[in-house]
């Protein structure tokens, strides 16, 4: 849209609309001029103009249309359609797409090198409409968190925190800009925490927000149950949810930026006797994405790791729990394994972080583009190792085990209880013995436990009865210094501060294979695979409790002893 370069003067405009006098015009030609101001501007700070009448004449001047853009709910599908730094940078809200045509509204004239700019920016050709300058900044506020404390947070500043916006604040603001404010916050504090997860529960008669610290679920203060409607569909609007289901589950993703910090958000809404239960999953590149030397590995442990990871072909399983730490291991062997000579490509559900140099493929069950269908589309790519998010189902199974017996790496993960299990989980699944037996080359199991804080952990002798419930007698700690927690400023009174893997590394070998043909049990497996080397998830939690760095108690909620 160009724009006539022979335009009527704004003052004409302003009597001619009756918003102002010939004098009042007058004076304000004048202080615009001797404070370097535009007209409306200056007439706004005189008094005799409101940011409505001032946007109403400029579209007349500019022969647009005029849209209070406050008295419209926008979709998120248009609000998704431009990015908050473009919003922020230019001061423009989409609020319409028609075939090609993006309309945007604004509280300044879009002359055409504005125009044809942000047509290069956005891909879609550019129209606009005027606004008011106080529905534009208060749009900019509730569709992208822009301003207020939101803003604040965004800039970096420290002290903000969850609790600067309470009752106060919420009697004296909208309540749309209010929860805005409140979400951008939640996250920001979250992440200050450590958190992992964030949790917005709503019980009979409140809102429940927990953070996961450590593995360990904290309260925190929440806002009012009566904001329990708007939070809920704030954080599903972020996420590019549909906001009018809540009937089904519904999964989406929040990129944001917290101290320079690009982090994503993995989100779950399920829907619970009260409301949607919503879970925010923390993905923060720069701490998650670590080397294999960071996992906490045991010495021979970790030279058996390498070592596997050095060969052409076979299946890596890594099993545990959700939140055990599977992802971070999987992504650090294939940092390792990731060089230019070499093609990765992944099937994930879904994409977890972006690695550079890695092909990644997402499932999408909308299409039916299943592990099973990119596994096989993925063969066909001539790839040298394969990373499957999950062995679900006996097809994705076979067809991974496949990839592996035809000169493959295949890594993936699967849910069980210990190392030896995978064996029989496999078989249990339908996959022929023999198949697992040639195709399965280790499998790793692993669990994490709080480490204690290095600030207030003091000397701790543990009793006959805590020895002994992790395989333990009083001689086999003698000349070690076992730690307990204490707590202080730094762990926030909790004594732990971090976690750590703690890991089962089981090494196929001919006797373990022929067992695992002849479908033998999982006790039998695991005899012979600790004879071959393999120390248990309690073996190494010991070892981890001997070296000072975390507690009997601890390893106790991931293991057990055998005999018991």
């Amino acid at each position: 849209m160009v724009t006539d370069t022979k335009k009527m003067p704004l003052g004409k405009i302003l009597v001619g609309l009756k918003f102002a006098t010939v004098e009042q015009v007058k004076e304000g030609l004048k202080a615009a001029k001797e404070k370097a101001m535009l007209l409306g501007e200056a007439m706004q700070e005189l008094g005799y103009l409101d940011d409505t009448k001032v946007a109403q004449a400029l579209a007349k001047q500019q022969g647009v249309k005029f849209l209070p853009l406050s008295k419209y709910e926008l979709k998120p599908e248009i609000t998704g359609l431009v990015s908050a730094e473009i919003v922020k940078e230019h001061e423009i809200i989409p609020v319409m797409k028609k075939g090609r045509t993006l309309t945007v509204a604004t509280h300044r004239v879009l002359e055409f090198y504005a125009l044809d700019n942000l047509r290069f920016i956005l891909g879609h050709e550019v129209d606009w409409v005027m606004s008011p300058k106080a529905d534009v900044v208060g749009a900019m506020k509730t569709y992208y968190g822009i301003g207020g404390i939101g803003e604040q947070i965004k800039e970096g500043k420290d002290d903000v925190s969850y609790k600067d916006i309470g009752a106060e604040e919420l009697a004296t603001e909208d309540e749309e800009g209010y929860v805005s404010q409140l979400v951008q916050v939640l996250i920001t504090d979250a992440i200050k925490q450590r958190a992992s997860d964030i949790h917005v529960e709503p019980m009979e008669e409140k809102l429940r927000i927990r953070y996961r610290i450590d593995g360990n679920c904290v309260e925190i203060e929440a806002p009012p149950k009566r904001l329990q409607g708007p939070l809920i569909q704030r954080i599903k609007i972020l996420s590019k949810m549909d906001i009018a289901e809540k009937r089904k589950p519904q999964d989406g993703r929040i990129k944001t930026k917290v101290d320079g910090r690009d982090i994503d958000l993995r989100v779950s809404a399920l829907p619970c006797s009260w409301g949607e239960s919503v879970v925010m999953r923390i993905l923060d590149k720069a701490k998650n994405l670590v080397g294999l030397e960071v996992l906490g590995m045991h010495t021979s442990d970790f030279d058996r790791f390498q070592r596997i990871l050095k060969r052409p072909n076979g299946i890596f399983l890594v099993t545990g729990p959700t939140g055990s730490g599977k992802t971070t291991t999987l992504y650090a062997a294939l940092q390792a394994l990731n060089r230019p000579d070499v093609k990765i490509i992944t099937a994930e559900d879904p994409v977890e972080y972006n690695l550079s140099g890695i092909n990644q493929s997402q499932v999408n069950h909308t299409i039916e583009l299943s592990f099973a269908r990119i596994l096989r589309a993925m063969l066909r790519q001539a790839p040298n190792i394969i990373l499957v998010g999950e062995i679900r189902d006996q097809e994705t199974a076979e067809i991974a085990i496949q990839a592996a017996l035809t000169g493959h790496l295949v890594f993936s993960t699967l849910h069980t209880n210990d190392a030896p299990g995978s064996l029989t989980r496999l078989i249990d699944m339908g996959v022929k013995p023999f198949l697992v037996a040639s195709a399965v080359q280790a499998i790793l199991a692993q669990r994490l436990v709080r480490t204690l804080c290095q600030h207030c952990k003091k000397p701790y002798v543990p009793s006959e009865a805590e020895l002994k419930m992790v395989g333990l007698k009083p001689e086999s700690i003698r000349g070690k210094q076992l730690m307990g927690p204490v707590g202080c400023k730094e762990c926030k009174n909790v004594g732990y501060r971090g976690r750590m893997g703690v890991y089962e590394l089981l090494e196929m070998n001919p006797v373990v294979r022929e067992l695992t043909f002849q479908k033998a049990s999982s006790l039998k497996i695991r005899a012979e695979a600790k004879q071959n080397g393999m120390s248990s998830l309690m073996d190494d939690g010991v070892r981890k409790v001997l070296d000072g760095k975390t507690t009997i108690e601890e390893v106790l909620t991931i293991a057990h002893r055998e005999d018991i």
